[in-house]
C-alpha cells in the first residue's frame, strides 16, 4: 500500500510541477507587470520598469533563477559562460528565493553578489511572473534595446535562440 501511495505522489507531482512553454509568445510587457516590485541585494524597493530603464538602449537577458533549484544551479556555469561571451549584453537575475535570508545566502554561496540580482520578495506569484506565466525555473529572456520582449521563453542558457537573439539585435 506504501508503495501506491509513493507512485501516485510523485505522479500527482510530476504531473503538476512540469515547464510547459506558454501558448503565446509575449513582445511586450503590461503595465501591470512592469510595476511588479522587488528588491535589490540592499533591501530596496525597485519595479520591473526601473530596471529596464536602467539598460534602455542596451541588450538584457533576464535570468530566473534560485539557489534551491536544482536545475538552476546545473545551468548556472552555462549562463555565466554566456554573460561572459557576450559583453554588450546585460545580464539581469531574478532570484526567487523563499526568504531574503535565503537570497542573501544564495548570492554569496554561489557567487553572485557581483552580478545584478533582484528578489520577487512577493513570492512566485505575482503581476510579473503571471503575465510572463513563469511555471519553472530556470527560464531566460531576451529583451531588446527598447525593453521589448525579443525572446519570450527558453529554459537553458545554452539554448542556441538565445544566443541568435542576442546577435540579431546587435
Amino acid at each position: 500500500m506504501k508503495n501506491i501511495f509513493t507512485v501516485l505522489l510523485l505522479a500527482v507531482f510530476t504531473l503538476g510541477c512540469s515547464q510547459k512553454k506558454p501558448a503565446v509568445d509575449k513582445k511586450a510587457f503590461t503595465q501591470s507587470a512592469l510595476s511588479q516590485k522587488l528588491q535589490d541585494k540592499d533591501g530596496k524597493s525597485i519595479t520591473v520598469k526601473e530596471i529596464l530603464a536602467a539598460h534602455k538602449g542596451k541588450t538584457v537577458v533576464l535570468d530566473f533563477w534560485a539557489g534551491w533549484c536544482k536545475d538552476c544551479l546545473k545551468a548556472l556555469p552555462k549562463a555565466k559562460e554566456l554573460e561572459a561571451n557576450n559583453p554588450d549584453v546585460d545580464f539581469v537575475y531574478l532570484s526567487l528565493e523563499r526568504s531574503p535570508e535565503g537570497f542573501e545566502k544564495s548570492l554569496a554561496r554561489w557567487e553572485m553578489k557581483e552580478k545584478e540580482n533582484y528578489w520577487f520578495s512577493t513570492g512566485w506569484k505575482n503581476d510579473f511572473n503571471n503575465y510572463i506565466e513563469l511555471n519553472w525555473i530556470p527560464r531566460y529572456m531576451v529583451i531588446s534595446p527598447d525593453s521589448q520582449i525579443a525572446l519570450y521563453y527558453s529554459i537553458s542558457p545554452e539554448d542556441p535562440e538565445i544566443q541568435k537573439t542576442i546577435d540579431l539585435l546587435k
